[in-house]
């Protein structure tokens, strides 16, 4: 195909030893809620850049479809919350695929449909009723059109789903998720999509910086922890969280159904209030997650070391019309010019200097598919939190309800969130006062 892009193409150099020769894959989201972002065969040529071999989607945008077409690189495409009551109904589902997919096939590869973001943990009965409908009617859809062999469906869920994950062996789903939980995963598991996850170890870091050991977070040299029951060693919280849910899996189970990690990243800047949030320790995040998941000698978790590694990096750009906190707008690996938001440990020689972009004063309305890591409800905030945080839990202080108890008090005083389950802050509070860090035995 002609390549017409006016984007000035990088000379790529490589920093990473062996990663021009390994064949293992990173993935990255490409999210357009921003009002200055290059055009789409722009960001094909940044995608490239990094070695991405996958992309996601939060919509079925036509020119990000188009711009992807003979690359190669493999497409997910979102279906927003706002999509759910209508694709529950079969006919409307086979008319969204008819309209927003097949005109891009075979040339754009799209091999995944995620129906809904992180829906269970969205406190919205309605959208939880409408999830596994939705989700079987695109599946249908799929089979009427012999594409269910190529494009899988499934959904995204945010850490929030476990109510336990420490030690990782221990992990398990919330029993009140159960109902809904149990047919998507058997729904699944008939189809053979992957379960998705978002991960963020930077949230556990922001809510205790001054307990949760920065290197274990960061993927650098540390002692570590280990899991008692299992006797498995841990070196970075990120696969402690996804064992954790591999655990949970199993517990119910579906031990052969595969994890991916559907977002995970680091904010390069942040408010005062958000600790850890700056350039130096995403560019250790984001660069030593790239690094691992392209070695070609290290694959899979501690529970499942043959397992591919499959992770997408949140995200390609900084998105300056995100609500929330500073954090939100400072996710990306390049800026809206297309420059690097900080170096991944290769060198680009050249910087695009003639980027067309979009001034409009808004987003694009096909980006409506997500809104903000922390648009949820100061409940469902702190639920996010909770699996990140029971990594704080020495195993002999977790049936302290005292601690418990004193820690739901002071979080229930400091932030007026009543009902939050002692599980997910009490313990951290109450070592943060006891100024405490044990990672495994809990002997002090």
């Amino acid at each position: 195909m002609e390549d017409h892009s006016t984007f000035p193409r990088f000379l790529i150099i490589l920093f990473i030893t062996g990663v021009a020769r390994s064949v293992a894959s990173i993935g990255i989201n490409y999210g357009q809620i921003a009002n200055n972002l290059p055009s789409s065969d722009d960001a094909v040529e940044l995608v490239k850049s990094i070695g991405a071999t996958k992309v996601k989607l939060y919509d079925a945008d036509p020119n990000v479809l188009k711009a992807f077409a003979n690359t190669g690189v493999e497409v997910m495409v979102g279906l927003g919350n706002e999509y759910l009551t209508k694709m529950k109904d079969p006919k409307q589902a086979q008319a969204w695929i008819k309209a927003n997919l097949q005109p891009y096939l075979p040339a754009t590869k799209i091999t995944s449909i995620f129906v809904g973001n992180e829906v269970l943990t969205f406190n919205d009965t309605s959208l939880t009723s409408n999830l596994l409908p939705a989700m079987q009617s695109v599946h249908t859809a799929l089979v009427n059109q012999g594409l269910d062999k190529q494009i899988t469906v499934t959904t995204t869920h945010s850490l929030a789903v476990l109510e336990t994950s420490y030690p990782p062996s221990a992990g398990a789903f919330r029993p009140d998720l159960a109902p809904c939980l149990g047919p998507i995963l058997s729904f699944q598991a008939k189809t053979g999509s992957p379960f998705l996850i978002n991960a963020y170890p930077y949230f556990a870091y922001k809510a205790n910086p001054k307990q949760v050991p920065l290197e274990f977070v960061l993927f650098q040299p540390n002692q570590g922890m280990v899991d008692p029951s299992s006797n498995l060693h841990y070196d970075n919280m990120l696969f402690a969280q996804i064992d954790a849910v591999y655990s949970a899996l199993e517990s119910l189970g579906y031990a052969k159904l595969p994890v991916h990690i559907s977002e995970t990243g680091w904010p390069s800047k942040g408010d005062q209030d958000e600790a850890g949030a700056n350039l130096e320790n995403a560019k250790k995040y984001n660069g030593n997650l790239i690094k691992m998941a392209m070695s070609t000698s290290k694959k899979g978790t501690p529970c499942r070391p043959n397992s591919d590694f499959n992770i997408y990096v949140f995200a390609l750009f900084n998105e300056n019309m995100k609500p929330g906190p500073t954090s939100e707008r400072n996710y990306g690996l390049f800026k809206p010019d297309g420059t690097p938001a900080y170096p991944l440990g290769f060198s680009l020689a050249s910087a695009p200097n003639d980027i067309v972009h979009n001034n409009t004063g808004t987003p694009p309305t096909s980006s409506t598919g997500y809104l903000s890591i922390s648009s949820a409800s100061s409940l469902e905030r702190c639920r996010l939190l909770g699996p990140s945080l029971s990594f704080l839990l020495p195993l002999n202080q977790k049936k302290d309800t005292g601690a418990r108890q004193w820690g739901e008090e002071q979080w229930q005083n400091e932030k007026g969130v009543k009902g939050v389950p002692s599980s997910l802050h009490a313990m951290s509070l109450y070592w943060s006062r006891k100024e405490k860090w044990l990672w495994s035995s809990g002997t002090s």
